[in-house]
Protein backbone atom coordinates (compact mmCIF):
# COMPACT_ATOMS: atom_id res chain seq x y z
CA UNK A 1 0.00 0.00 0.00
CA UNK A 2 1.49 3.31 -1.09
CA UNK A 3 1.95 5.84 1.68
CA UNK A 4 0.25 8.49 -0.48
CA UNK A 5 -2.66 6.36 -1.64
CA UNK A 6 -6.03 7.54 -0.40
CA UNK A 7 -8.60 4.80 0.08
CA UNK A 8 -12.39 5.01 -0.14
CA UNK A 9 -14.49 2.68 1.99
CA UNK A 10 -18.20 2.63 1.08
CA UNK A 11 -20.33 2.20 4.19
CA UNK A 12 -23.16 -0.29 3.81
CA UNK A 13 -25.15 1.51 6.52
CA UNK A 14 -26.71 3.52 3.67
CA UNK A 15 -27.16 0.59 1.28
CA UNK A 16 -30.46 -1.03 0.33
CA UNK A 17 -30.28 -4.26 2.34
CA UNK A 18 -32.80 -5.95 0.06
CA UNK A 19 -30.19 -5.58 -2.71
CA UNK A 20 -27.09 -5.74 -0.54
CA UNK A 21 -25.08 -8.31 -2.49
CA UNK A 22 -25.66 -6.52 -5.78
CA UNK A 23 -24.86 -3.11 -4.32
CA UNK A 24 -21.61 -4.36 -2.80
CA UNK A 25 -20.65 -5.83 -6.19
CA UNK A 26 -21.29 -2.49 -7.88
CA UNK A 27 -19.14 -0.68 -5.32
CA UNK A 28 -16.37 -3.23 -5.82
CA UNK A 29 -16.54 -2.85 -9.61
CA UNK A 30 -16.36 0.94 -9.23
CA UNK A 31 -13.05 0.73 -7.40
CA UNK A 32 -13.85 0.65 -3.69
CA UNK A 33 -10.78 -0.14 -1.60
CA UNK A 34 -12.53 -1.77 1.35
CA UNK A 35 -16.05 -2.15 2.70
CA UNK A 36 -17.05 -0.35 5.89
CA UNK A 37 -19.53 -2.17 8.11
CA UNK A 38 -21.12 -0.36 11.07
CA UNK A 39 -22.16 -2.61 13.94
CA UNK A 40 -24.54 -0.91 16.39
CA UNK A 41 -26.02 -2.38 19.54
CA UNK A 42 -28.78 0.06 20.51
CA UNK A 43 -26.89 0.96 23.71
CA UNK A 44 -23.67 2.74 22.79
CA UNK A 45 -25.58 4.38 19.93
CA UNK A 46 -29.37 4.72 19.47
CA UNK A 47 -29.62 2.28 16.57
CA UNK A 48 -29.30 -1.44 15.90
CA UNK A 49 -27.74 -2.82 12.73
CA UNK A 50 -26.10 -6.17 12.02
CA UNK A 51 -24.31 -9.07 13.65
CA UNK A 52 -21.58 -11.57 12.77
CA UNK A 53 -23.82 -13.76 10.59
CA UNK A 54 -24.41 -10.91 8.15
CA UNK A 55 -20.69 -10.17 8.05
CA UNK A 56 -20.05 -13.85 7.32
CA UNK A 57 -22.48 -13.68 4.39
CA UNK A 58 -20.91 -10.49 3.06
CA UNK A 59 -17.48 -12.12 3.22
CA UNK A 60 -18.67 -14.77 0.77
CA UNK A 61 -19.84 -12.20 -1.76
CA UNK A 62 -16.87 -9.84 -2.06
CA UNK A 63 -13.09 -9.84 -2.33
CA UNK A 64 -12.88 -6.45 -0.62
CA UNK A 65 -11.36 -6.30 2.87
CA UNK A 66 -14.09 -5.90 5.49
CA UNK A 67 -13.66 -2.93 7.82
CA UNK A 68 -15.88 -3.59 10.85
CA UNK A 69 -16.61 -0.59 13.06
CA UNK A 70 -17.94 -1.66 16.45
CA UNK A 71 -20.26 1.01 17.86
CA UNK A 72 -21.05 -1.15 20.85
CA UNK A 73 -20.65 -1.29 24.60
CA UNK A 74 -18.03 -3.78 25.83
CA UNK A 75 -16.43 -4.32 22.40
CA UNK A 76 -14.06 -6.87 23.95
CA UNK A 77 -17.00 -9.32 24.01
CA UNK A 78 -17.52 -9.03 20.24
CA UNK A 79 -14.03 -8.95 18.72
CA UNK A 80 -13.66 -12.74 18.41
CA UNK A 81 -17.10 -13.11 16.81
CA UNK A 82 -16.48 -10.54 14.08
CA UNK A 83 -12.92 -11.65 13.36
CA UNK A 84 -14.22 -15.22 12.98
CA UNK A 85 -16.96 -13.89 10.67
CA UNK A 86 -14.38 -12.37 8.33
CA UNK A 87 -13.37 -8.89 9.53
CA UNK A 88 -10.00 -7.77 8.16
CA UNK A 89 -10.01 -4.41 9.91
CA UNK A 90 -11.74 -3.82 13.23
CA UNK A 91 -12.24 -0.67 15.27
CA UNK A 92 -13.97 0.19 18.53
CA UNK A 93 -14.58 3.36 20.49
CA UNK A 94 -12.34 4.74 23.17
CA UNK A 95 -15.53 5.95 24.88
CA UNK A 96 -16.82 2.36 25.11
CA UNK A 97 -13.68 0.83 26.63
CA UNK A 98 -13.02 0.82 30.36
CA UNK A 99 -9.63 -0.75 29.59
CA UNK A 100 -8.68 0.55 26.15
CA UNK A 101 -5.08 -0.72 26.21
CA UNK A 102 -6.26 -4.24 27.08
CA UNK A 103 -8.93 -4.23 24.36
CA UNK A 104 -6.43 -3.10 21.72
CA UNK A 105 -4.06 -5.90 22.65
CA UNK A 106 -6.88 -8.43 22.59
CA UNK A 107 -7.68 -7.39 19.02
CA UNK A 108 -3.98 -7.28 18.05
CA UNK A 109 -3.64 -10.90 19.15
CA UNK A 110 -5.76 -11.87 16.12
CA UNK A 111 -3.24 -12.58 13.38
CA UNK A 112 -3.51 -10.44 10.26
CA UNK A 113 -6.13 -8.04 11.62
CA UNK A 114 -5.70 -4.27 11.38
CA UNK A 115 -6.84 -2.71 14.65
CA UNK A 116 -8.18 0.81 15.06
CA UNK A 117 -9.58 3.06 17.75
CA UNK A 118 -12.58 5.26 16.95
CA UNK A 119 -13.19 8.62 18.59
CA UNK A 120 -16.37 10.70 18.74
CA UNK A 121 -16.54 14.38 17.68
CA UNK A 122 -16.57 15.73 21.25
CA UNK A 123 -13.79 13.46 22.54
CA UNK A 124 -10.29 14.94 22.82
CA UNK A 125 -7.55 13.28 20.79
CA UNK A 126 -5.29 13.48 23.84
CA UNK A 127 -7.24 10.46 25.14
CA UNK A 128 -5.26 8.43 22.61
CA UNK A 129 -1.76 9.55 23.57
CA UNK A 130 -0.95 6.41 25.55
CA UNK A 131 -2.26 3.94 22.95
CA UNK A 132 -1.37 5.54 19.62
CA UNK A 133 1.73 3.35 19.21
CA UNK A 134 -0.34 0.16 19.31
CA UNK A 135 -2.99 0.81 16.66
CA UNK A 136 -2.96 0.50 12.87
CA UNK A 137 -5.47 3.31 12.35
CA UNK A 138 -7.52 5.95 14.14
CA UNK A 139 -11.12 6.47 13.07
CA UNK A 140 -12.18 10.11 13.50
CA UNK A 141 -15.96 10.45 13.57
CA UNK A 142 -17.07 13.58 11.69
CA UNK A 143 -20.70 13.07 12.75
CA UNK A 144 -22.14 11.79 15.99
CA UNK A 145 -22.39 8.02 15.51
CA UNK A 146 -25.65 6.15 15.14
CA UNK A 147 -27.30 7.14 11.87
CA UNK A 148 -26.30 7.72 8.26
CA UNK A 149 -27.02 10.86 6.28
CA UNK A 150 -25.85 13.37 8.89
CA UNK A 151 -24.14 16.67 8.10
CA UNK A 152 -20.36 16.81 8.23
CA UNK A 153 -18.95 18.56 11.33
CA UNK A 154 -16.50 21.13 9.95
CA UNK A 155 -14.30 21.13 13.04
CA UNK A 156 -13.31 17.59 12.04
CA UNK A 157 -10.85 19.02 9.51
CA UNK A 158 -8.84 20.64 12.30
CA UNK A 159 -9.07 17.45 14.31
CA UNK A 160 -7.53 15.46 11.45
CA UNK A 161 -4.68 17.97 11.17
CA UNK A 162 -4.06 17.79 14.93
CA UNK A 163 -4.03 14.00 14.81
CA UNK A 164 -1.63 14.04 11.86
CA UNK A 165 0.80 16.10 13.94
CA UNK A 166 0.38 13.73 16.89
CA UNK A 167 1.27 10.80 14.68
CA UNK A 168 4.32 12.59 13.27
CA UNK A 169 5.61 13.46 16.74
CA UNK A 170 5.30 9.88 17.94
CA UNK A 171 6.61 8.52 14.58
CA UNK A 172 3.48 6.39 14.40
CA UNK A 173 2.59 4.78 11.08
CA UNK A 174 -1.10 4.60 11.96
CA UNK A 175 -3.52 5.60 9.22
CA UNK A 176 -6.24 8.20 9.73
CA UNK A 177 -9.76 7.18 8.82
CA UNK A 178 -12.64 9.67 8.63
CA UNK A 179 -16.33 8.75 8.77
CA UNK A 180 -19.44 10.86 8.53
CA UNK A 181 -20.98 13.26 6.04
CA UNK A 182 -18.32 12.82 3.35
CA UNK A 183 -19.31 13.78 -0.19
CA UNK A 184 -17.88 15.43 -3.29
CA UNK A 185 -17.84 18.84 -1.58
CA UNK A 186 -15.49 17.89 1.25
CA UNK A 187 -13.62 14.68 0.33
CA UNK A 188 -10.56 16.54 -0.97
CA UNK A 189 -10.55 18.79 2.10
CA UNK A 190 -10.34 15.87 4.53
CA UNK A 191 -7.75 14.10 2.37
CA UNK A 192 -5.56 17.20 2.25
CA UNK A 193 -5.89 17.52 6.03
CA UNK A 194 -4.36 14.06 6.39
CA UNK A 195 -7.11 11.44 6.11
CA UNK A 196 -5.88 8.22 4.50
CA UNK A 197 -9.10 6.19 4.51
CA UNK A 198 -12.36 7.93 3.71
CA UNK A 199 -15.66 6.31 4.62
CA UNK A 200 -18.65 7.34 2.50
CA UNK A 201 -22.16 6.01 2.91
CA UNK A 202 -25.04 8.20 1.74
CA UNK A 203 -22.95 9.81 -1.01
CA UNK A 204 -22.34 6.35 -2.50
CA UNK A 205 -25.57 4.45 -1.94
CA UNK A 206 -28.46 6.88 -1.43
CA UNK A 207 -29.24 7.81 -5.05
CA UNK A 208 -29.06 4.26 -6.44
CA UNK A 209 -26.27 5.14 -8.88
CA UNK A 210 -23.48 3.46 -6.97
CA UNK A 211 -20.83 3.22 -9.69
CA UNK A 212 -21.37 6.80 -10.83
CA UNK A 213 -21.36 8.14 -7.27
CA UNK A 214 -18.22 6.32 -6.21
CA UNK A 215 -16.38 7.29 -9.36
CA UNK A 216 -17.40 10.93 -8.76
CA UNK A 217 -15.90 10.75 -5.28
CA UNK A 218 -12.68 9.31 -6.67
CA UNK A 219 -12.55 12.08 -9.27
CA UNK A 220 -13.13 14.77 -6.61
CA UNK A 221 -10.38 13.19 -4.51
CA UNK A 222 -7.89 13.41 -7.36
Amino acid sequence: MSENKKMIAPSILSADFSQLGNQISLAEEAGADLLHIDVMDGHFVPNITIGPDVVKSIKKSTKLPLDVHLMVEHPEFFIDHFVDAGANWISFHTEACAHLHRTIHLAKSKVGIKVGVAINPATALTNLVNVIDYVDFVLVMSVNPGFGGQEFIEQSVGKIKFLKEMLKKTKSKALIQIDGGIDESNILKVADAGADVIVAGSSVFSNGQIKKSLQALKKALS
